[in-house]
């Protein structure tokens, strides 16, 4: 097994292929590691630059069709064989001289996950840096994981922890909550940043919505991923209490000889009522498929990270 593997999600970066992998080279003098590539879809000429440097430290994983940078990126995570594992983006903004201090770092202080911040970002201040900005302030706020750049896709994991990462959809950008929710002990580190070379960014203002979106799955797989009733049953309730109080008061009208019918208060009351009713069915729902989810999957609702004492095999 090597000591490192750093994997490297590319499409449509034909001109970045050799320089990045003479940087990395130049960058890990003295490490045991490997290069996994893979080709999320390229319709330029990026494939055969990379299968023209194939050797038996670097891999090319080539991909069927264009899947996402998540699923590329799991599907480099799947090929690798390092006992750590980096994430390095193919387009040489980030920068591989960065990665032996991180590990330095990861394997010194006991981390499972250093982290890349941006320092000085070298993006454009309208449609990259605030959009950004933005959703690291919502990230943070709503999952409690505190890193300051989600963005960077610089981070080196402990093996454990990136195997079990999860990562489908677009999920990428949550990697430290995807982490922390494993357990995992994070850190950041700042590192370098370059503008872009050659090629076009594949990010546009369109996918801070995406971002939104997809913080909402985070929020809740971070929070109530194992007790779900208790955000459905919890707002059911609350839902249901309102709907009885507003009915209530609408039958004392009612007993009192007042036409309570059409009014909008009745309703609201109804809604409230069915509503109430609807999520606490739902969260009941959600609690049968997630007991369904570990014990037919034989999952551990824990994780250990390490046993101190004792016999060792």
């Amino acid at each position: 097994m090597r000591e490192l593997s750093v994997v490297v999600t590319v499409m449509n970066e034909e001109d970045n292929i050799l320089p990045l992998v003479e940087a990395i080279d130049g960058a890990l003098q003295g490490l045991d590691y490997e290069v996994i590539f893979v080709d999320d879809g390229s319709t330029d000429a990026t494939r055969q630059r990379i299968k023209a440097l194939t050797s038996e430290r670097i891999l090319l994983v080539e991909l069927r069709k264009n899947y996402g940078q998540s699923t590329a990126m799991t599907a480099g995570i799947d090929h690798t064989s390092g006992i750590y594992i980096a994430l390095l983006d193919g387009d040489l903004q980030n920068d591989p001289t960065d990665i032996p201090l991180m590990l330095d770092l990861l394997k010194r202080e006991d981390w499972d996950v250093v982290a890349g911040n941006r320092k000085n970002r070298k993006d454009g201040f309208l449609l990259r840096k605030i959009p950004s900005k933005i959703a690291n302030y919502f990230i943070r706020r709503w999952t409690k994981v505190y890193i300051k750049d989600y963005g960077c896709t610089l981070k080196i994991f402990r093996r454990e922890i990136a195997e079990d990462l999860g990562l489908y959809g677009e999920l990428h950008r949550f990697i430290p909550v995807l982490a922390a929710m494993q357990g995992a002990r994070i850190t950041q580190v700042d590192v370098k940043h370059h503008a872009r070379r050659f090629g076009k960014s594949k990010y546009g203002i369109g996918r801070t919505f995406r971002v939104m979106s997809d913080l909402v799955t985070m929020v809740f797989f971070r929070r109530y991923i194992q007790k779900p009733m208790h955000l459905f049953g919890t707002m059911g309730f609350i839902g249901l209490f309102i709907g009885i109080v507003i009915n209530l008061y609408l039958l004392i009208l009612k007993i009192l000889g007042q036409d309570i019918w059409g009014k909008p208060l009745l309703i609201l009351g109804l809604i409230f009522l069915l509503g109430g009713i609807q999520l606490i069915t739902i969260g009941i729902l959600a609690e049968i498929n997630v007991r369904t989810y570990f014990e037919s999957s034989n999952k551990k609702t824990y994780q250990v990270r390490k046993i101190y004492g004792g016999k060792q095999s």
